[in-house]
This record gives structure tokens, C-alpha cells and sequence, in this order.
């Protein structure tokens, strides 16, 4: 019979520790994700359907990341690594100039798609809780990918001939969250020659449910009183901030920006 080490409490100043069980979320594999999606087919909305099809110009002046869909396959040939097939919908506002010189602003939906190999084990356990549903099994075959990210950097815009466009499909299956994001809706069968180059940082990971064993110092429980903001004037509150003064005299040097000269990149 195998020997198992068991964790002995001792005794700290904070209290005592000891060994205790939780169920939470374990994650078996990840990998970071710096992506140039280039040449982005915009999809404009109904309201900027005919300024982007007929601006001399075109600008992104910025990209919101609306949802990114995940979808979790195993692959056959290789035991416990999964693909999962990413799909990134963006909110992309432009600033655009019809003939003769009228500005105007414009705003479209680019959607990016990426595929990583990931490692996520074997499990075949159905799980029953109390508070769900009769119908409601919990099944953990396949692991449960996260997708972390943050807004995209807009790297270029360009314009081309209608005929240039890319020929492919008509996206489908877009989530309700990401239409809604846009107030006119958005025109699928607008030839917008407006194309888009964004750059992406991003975070995948490949999770399953696991009991885990942590050592445990005590409850949490909360010190601070917190702030009755009805009980003092807004001058008062405001009064009680620093003063933001790396606002007004920027650092000489950042120590984590995105973009470093050249010959730093391992510095």
C-alpha cells in the first residue's frame, strides 16, 4: 500500500494552520497569445454602410473586444490535448471622409479566429449537485477553456477595391451579446472595402473541476468598517484622494510597455 504523506498542523502567529480540502477549478495547461490579425474584413453597421463604401479615407481610431467564443474538441490521435477554437468579435469605430471633405464616424464588426493545441487530461465523471436541475448532469469529459484578453491595439487601416475583398463565408452563430453591441445593426451584405489590422494579447488556459487539498490559516474575516458615503459631503470624499501626480509628470522610463526598441526584446 502506497504511503501517503499527510500535512501536520503547526502552529503560527497568525493562528493555526491545518490541512483542509476545496473544490475548485484546476488548471492543467495554458499558453499566452500575442497575435497579428491582419487584414480584418470589416463588417459595417446599417447607419455606415454607405460612408465606409465611399470615403476617401479611412481611420480606426480604436477596437473594443465584445466576446470571444470558445469551442472545445479532443484530438484523436494524441490522449488528453484538446484543440480549442477561438472566435474574436471586435467593435471597430472609424473615422472616415466623404468626397468633397465631410467627415464622419463609422463603427463595424471584425471577427478574428485562431486555433491552439492544449493539454487538458482524461475525465469521464458525472456529477449530480442538490441545487440543480433534475435534467441538469454535469458531465466532465472535456475541460473548460478560459479565454483571458484584453482590448486590441489598432495597428493599421487600409482601403481596397471591391473586387479585392476576401470571398469567404458569411459568418453565422454570432452571440446575441455581440449584435447588441451595435445600436443600427450590422449590414452583412455591405462590400465594405475597409480592411483592419489589429494586434491581440491573450490568455488560454484548459481548467477541470479538481478537489484540492491547501493548508488553511483561518477564516477571512473582514477588518475594515467601510465608507457610509451618505453620512459625509461629496466635497469631503473627494478631499480624501491623492493627488494623481504621475498624471501630470509622466515616468522617464516604463518598465512594462508593450513596444521596447530594438535589441531589448530579452532585456
Amino acid at each position: 500500500m502506497p504511503d501517503r504523506t499527510i500535512a501536520v498542523p503547526r502552529r503560527e502567529e497568525s493562528g493555526t494552520t491545518q490541512e483542509v480540502c476545496i473544490h475548485s477549478r484546476k488548471i492543467y495547461d495554458s499558453c499566452r497569445g500575442k497575435d497579428c490579425c491582419e487584414d480584418l474584413r470589416i463588417y459595417p453597421t446599417v447607419a455606415s454602410a454607405a460612408l465606409l463604401q465611399n470615403s476617401a479615407t479611412a481611420r480606426a481610431r480604436e477596437a473594443r473586444l465584445l466576446w470571444v467564443s470558445s469551442n472545445v474538441e479532443e484530438l484523436s490521435f494524441n490522449r488528453g490535448y484538446y484543440t480549442v477554437d477561438l472566435t474574436y468579435y471586435y467593435k471597430v469605430l472609424f473615422d472616415g471622409c466623404l468626397l468633397p471633405a465631410t467627415d464622419g464616424r463609422a463603427e463595424g464588426l471584425a471577427i478574428f479566429n485562431k486555433r491552439v493545441i492544449l493539454f487538458g487530461s482524461e475525465g469521464g465523471v458525472k456529477v449530480f449537485a442538490s441545487d440543480a436541475a433534475e435534467d441538469d448532469v454535469y458531465e466532465s469529459i472535456q475541460p473548460i477553456a478560459v479565454v483571458e484578453a484584453v482590448d486590441p491595439i489598432v495597428l493599421r487601416t487600409r482601403l481596397i477595391d471591391s473586387n479585392q475583398l476576401p470571398t469567404d463565408a458569411l459568418p453565422c452563430n454570432i452571440p446575441g451579446a455581440v449584435l447588441g453591441a451595435f445600436s443600427s445593426g450590422v449590414d452583412f451584405d455591405s462590400a465594405s472595402p475597409v480592411l483592419v489590422t489589429l494586434g491581440q494579447f491573450s490568455i488560454v488556459r484548459l481548467e477541470r473541476d479538481a478537489q484540492l487539498s491547501i493548508p488553511s490559516y483561518d477564516y477571512c474575516v473582514p477588518e475594515g468598517d467601510g465608507i457610509l458615503a451618505e453620512e459625509e459631503d461629496p466635497c469631503t470624499l473627494f478631499n480624501r484622494i491623492n493627488f494623481p501626480t504621475d498624471e501630470f509628470f509622466p515616468p522617464a522610463i516604463i518598465t512594462d510597455a508593450r513596444f521596447r526598441p530594438a535589441g531589448e526584446e530579452n532585456g
